[in-house]
């Protein structure tokens, strides 16, 4: 493990090291929300805690700047918990070991919660930090922002006093986001017969690999493998070619990541056996000439094992392959208004397949509401036809861009004085709160920044260490020529 307190600028780092020593998955960031508390108390700081988990700290403007509006600098405290299959971890025990790499931080095997643990260090830096100058400051740190915006929904009016909102949840250093995608959760069950595994028949052990996966907003224009749909669609031709069948099958963990891995059992009759071992070789030959740009390292794998005990209903499997192979995934379709940014897409992020039940789990992500809705429907309506109960969740709205925005003025030309460059104004696919806050604060000017992170919701989640100071720079220039009241 690196020591990454000892980099620039050093505050933000301490802070950022705590809180990679500190479990804290979606759903399960009660330590996080103690450390909040116990940092704003121990530094003097009026802090509240609301009943969702939230936290609020606030600081008075510095001397000479109480004329200044109030800004609120937002981050959420939970982070992605993922791993490689071979990394033995325990994100509800283990603290992530960081390293520095050629310029990078990441961590060793797992997730580095940069995303957004950086954004929550940096606010916690300008809270404590003496020279930073800045008019009246609360950081808000919510909850559970990565499983379903649960902290940022349940945020009562009167919790701000902010005027501006800075969120600092955005990946690329040198862009500021004003404008980002809603989303909306689309799970499909339904159960399936099993029947009593009969003679004759060689059970295999299939594990596609080696998919680099990730954020199933920022990187869907990739076009990344997607391991639930690559085994689905190996699933569909072994089926009509060699009479496979099914036993079990999980692909994937987390609503909002890029599947990276499946595995599955399945037999085939014996007197095939040669065939469909050539067969999943070829496969694995064609997968990784059409994604040898994007997922080089892609693998699928066949151990013979012990027959299972059972095997899906032939007419259950059927249907259900089918519905996974059409269900879309992916770029919906491209923003018409901003050049090169996504407008649509789907994710089929979970399937599971185990002891007679079937689950699916898709997250549709749209800057328009209504082909949000329509997509979501579409997928709907293919497990419906496969006989499954369809249900939808976690509804979130996106965020209209506010082009007249004092901050994003401010931050543009402030960004130009630093750097010698305009910076990149974006609207985002990804869900960030700034939607789901300004509804409780509709008066609220919001923006979005942040360094540069790569492969976020992955264990190869790295976070550019020239890129932190460059943000954190920017971040206090911003404060010092923040808007007058």
């Amino acid at each position: 493990m690196s020591d990454i307190r000892n980099l620039e600028p050093k505050l933000l780092w301490k802070y950022f090291y705590e809180i990679t020593q500190i479990p804290r998955p979606s759903k399960k960031e009660e330590r996080m929300t103690e450390y909040m508390k116990k940092f704003g108390e121990e530094h003097g700081l009026e802090t509240i805690v609301d009943k969702t988990g939230n936290v609020v700290i606030r600081k008075p403007a510095t001397k000479g700047m109480e004329d200044r509006v109030g800004i609120v600098l937002q981050g959420h405290v939970d982070m992605v918990p993922q791993k490689n299959s071979d990394k033995k971890f325990d994100f509800e025990k283990d603290p992530i070991e960081t390293m520095i790499e050629k310029g990078w931080v990441t961590a060793n095997g797992t997730t580095l919660g940069a995303d957004n643990g950086i954004g929550v260090a940096a606010a916690m830096a300008v809270l404590t930090d003496p020279k930073v100058v800045h008019g009246p400051v609360e950081g808000l740190f919510t909850i559970d922002e990565e499983t379903g915006m649960t902290g940022a929904k349940n945020l009562k009016k009167g919790m701000l006093q902010g005027e501006i909102m800075i969120n600092m949840d955005s990946e690329d250093e040198g862009e500021l986001y004003v404008g980002c995608a809603g989303g909306v959760d689309v799970s499909a069950a339904r159960n399936y017969k099993q029947e009593k595994t009969p003679s004759g028949l060689t059970a295999y052990k299939l594990t596609l690999k080696g998919l680099r996966g990730g954020h199933s907003g920022l990187d869907i224009h990739l076009g990344k493998g997607n391991a639930n749909k690559l085994m689905f669609r190996f699933f569909q031709q072994a089926e009509h070619d060699f009479g496979m069948r099914i036993a079990d099958y999980a692909g994937g963990d987390l609503r909002n990541a890029i599947p990276r891995e499946a595995f599955a059992t399945v037999v085939v009759p014996s007197i095939k056996k040669t065939q469909f071992e050539k067969f999943i070789k070829g496969y694995e030959k064609m997968y990784r000439e059409e994604f040898k740009e994007v997922d080089p390292d892609i693998r699928l794998i066949a151990k013979t094992c012990e027959a299972p005990a059972t095997e899906m209903n032939e007419a259950d499997q059927y249907r259900i392959i089918r519905a996974v192979f059409v269900c879309p995934c992916g770029v919906q379709r491209m923003s018409a208004s901003m050049p090169g940014v996504v407008e649509t897409s789907t994710n089929l992020s979970v399937v599971k397949i185990s002891d007679g039940k079937f689950q699916s789990h898709n997250l549709t992500r749209s800057s328009v509401e209504t082909a949000k809705e329509a997509t979501a429907w579409k997928i709907a309506a293919g497990f419906q036809l496969a006989g499954a109960e369809v249900t939808m969740s976690g509804d979130y709205p996106g965020w209209k861009p506010n082009i007249d925005s004092k901050i994003l003025v401010t931050m543009k030309d402030t960004y130009n004085k630093l750097y010698g460059k305009v910076p990149e104004i974006k609207a985002i696919h990804a869900g960030l709160e700034c939607g789901i806050i300004m509804g409780a604060y509709p008066k609220l000017d919001s923006i979005s920044f942040g360094p540069t992170i790569r492969y976020p919701h992955s264990p190869d989640e790295k976070v550019e260490i020239e890129s932190v100071e460059k943000f954190w720079n920017f971040l206090v220039a911003t404060l010092k020529n923040a808007p007058k009241k």
